[in-house]
């Protein structure tokens, strides 16, 4: 268990805050497995501060998803206290997560999210100013560096510390790298030795046995879990379980996935409405039929979809398709 401020987790697996996906339905479903955190998409501080319609309702938090992070980016630093003390003031998040890690360059060019990785002072002086203007705690999710030759990863979380952030999760990728090539482990752990705050890893890790694997060698506080949940929120019930037991628990069978399928597609629709959220959904319908044999079919057919209906019935005929070749497969075996 760690503590982020004085918010108590259950358990040391955190949902990372993916942009386009971690809404308050992918939120729910994931926590429902068991995650001792989840953290929210990122918001843009300009856009809480223009009263934005799309984002206010990103800004939607469901009380059982709770602890709950929910993170703000910006790269000027009066707009970023004042989008902090907004969400500090009219949401129930518990922590308030700074994002110095997004690569892409729309966010960069705004002196926002992984530009941050090249100046420590700007580091201490963003950070501290939003510590100041908040009750809740502030966190800060960063990557290693900019590029293979400006990684201030130790100085950057030593900032953060110093500004008075009660957590740090490192990406262990450079800005350069996006999602490509291996995650670097080794200055995770240096970072975690150099400060006393909690330190939450990310990056390459896919499975149970990467999770226990990440604790033992970096010893982190928390180790946080990305794309290997798409589709996949068994991977953090998994985790989960195998930390607290060491012992691993078995895939999830076709109709166990489809039918957790189904049930984000209803919290999608709850939250953006049926158009929006069947649109939304073509993606981690995908993700869910992931590794299922003769997917590419209907998973060519699911992008088609337009209605909840049209949805759902694809689904289910190919679970029927996918249960009968299984039991085929099982007598011939």
């Amino acid at each position: 268990m760690f503590k982020i401020g004085d918010i108590q987790m259950k358990n040391r697996v955190v949902l990372a805050p993916m942009a386009g996906v971690c809404n308050s339905a992918f939120r729910l479903t994931v926590k429902e497995f068991g995650a001792g955190l989840v953290c929210a998409e990122m918001v843009s501080d300009k856009a809480i501060l223009y009263n934005n319609a799309k984002t206010m309702g990103m800004l939607y938090i469901d009380e059982r998803e709770k602890p709950l992070s929910l993170q703000i980016f910006g790269g000027e630093k009066d707009t970023l206290v004042e989008a902090a003390r907004f969400v500090d003031q009219n949401t129930t998040a518990d922590i308030i997560d700074i994002n110095m890690g997004c690569p892409v360059p729309k966010i960069t060019k705004c002196d926002a999210g992984a530009k941050w990785l090249l100046d420590p002072d700007k580091i201490y002086e963003m950070v501290s100013a939003v510590v100041e203007a908040v009750d809740k705690p502030v966190t800060v999710k960063m990557r290693m560096g900019w590029d293979e030759d400006h990684i201030f990863a130790v100085k950057n979380a030593q900032a953060v510390e110093r500004a008075g952030g009660k957590a740090v999760s490192l990406h262990g990728r450079t800005r350069v790298q996006m999602y490509e090539g291996t995650a670097n482990w080794d200055i995770i752990k240096e970072v975690k030795n150099s400060v006393s705050i909690p330190v939450i890893g990310n990056g390459d890790v896919k499975t149970p046995h990467d999770a226990k694997r990440m604790l033992d060698e970096t010893g982190v506080d928390g180790v946080m879990i990305g794309r290997a949940a798409l589709g996949d929120p068994w991977m953090i019930y998994r985790t989960v379980h195998y930390l607290e037991t060491g012992k691993l628990m078995e895939e999830p069978k076709v109709r166990e996935k489809i039918e957790v399928c189904k049930l984000h597609l209803d919290r999608l629709i709850a939250l953006k409405g049926e158009s929006v959220a069947v649109r939304e959904m073509r993606k981690h319908a995908a993700w869910y039929l992931k590794g299922i044999r003769g997917n590419a079919k209907v998973r060519n057919e699911i992008n088609q979809c337009e209605s909840r209906n049209s949805l759902v019935n694809l689904l289910d005929e190919f679970t029927i398709e996918a249960e009968a070749k299984e039991l085929q497969k099982a007598k011939v075996g």
